[in-house]
């Protein structure tokens, strides 16, 4: 559970939730074994993944590596990198 900056959860908490709760800083590491493990994070992968393969299938897009550099790469490789900028912004909005 996270609990925004400021915020407190209220002081009667029951007994099993009270002494399991641990105040811990989101540091790189634990970042990436959040978004390792998350379910949330493999969805927006896949989704990253579909987006680019909407535009260029898996065949399209080795014979547009094998012709790098083009003007057709360029265009392959801009669909990408916003496809992958989309997930990135997906997973800030997790806090991640």
């Amino acid at each position: 559970m996270s609990l925004p900056d400021g915020e407190e959860l209220p002081a009667d908490q029951p007994e099993e939730i009270a002494h399991t709760i641990t105040t811990v800083t989101l540091d790189d590491e634990l970042r990436e074994q959040i978004k390792s493990a998350s379910p949330h994070v493999w969805l927006i992968n896949e989704r990253v993944r579909d987006k680019i393969a909407e535009a260029y299938p898996l065949h399209e897009e080795i014979k547009l590596l094998r012709t790098a550099p083009s003007a057709e790469f360029e265009a392959y490789n801009a669909h990408a990198e916003a496809c992958r900028e989309w997930g990135r912004a997906q997973k800030a909005l997790l806090g991640l």
